[in-house]
């Protein structure tokens, strides 16, 4: 079934970079710049959480525990968004999932199936 597609995450030691990339097919949101997205994070036995949003007009808001240390961002064109981190820490180790619509707030119509980042201390 068609859905948002994540890539980009891995093994990174704490200090160290990564950066999250989520394509929207449009099969699945076929209004991508009209859309707001964001990015989630999944702990390990932990609930699902909001990093990150960027709405249609590129406002931006952050998660405190990362604000200055991760960077949203889009690219309507390529129908992408993308998560820069740097400085990650151990407690930064998730699955991290990108998400969007035009319905919901935060940004939840629709899901990707999520990329692990895991960083080691």
């Amino acid at each position: 079934q068609p859905q948002l597609m994540e890539s980009g995450g891995g093994l990174v030691q704490a200090g160290g970079s990564l950066r999250l990339s989520c394509k929207a097919p449009r099969a699945i949101l076929s209004d991508f710049s009209g859309s707001d997205m964001g990015w989630y994070c999944q702990p390990p036995g932990k609930e699902r959480e909001l990093v990150e949003t960027i709405t249609s007009g590129r406002s931006t808001n952050y998660a405190d525990s990362v604000k200055g240390r991760f960077t949203i961002s889009r690219d309507n064109a390529k129908r992408m968004i993308y998560l820069q981190m740097s400085s990650l820490q151990p407690e930064d180790t998730a699955v991290y999932y990108c998400a969007g619509g035009a319905k919901s707030w935060p940004p939840r119509d629709t899901w990707g199936q999520g990329t692990q980042v895991i960083v080691s201390s």
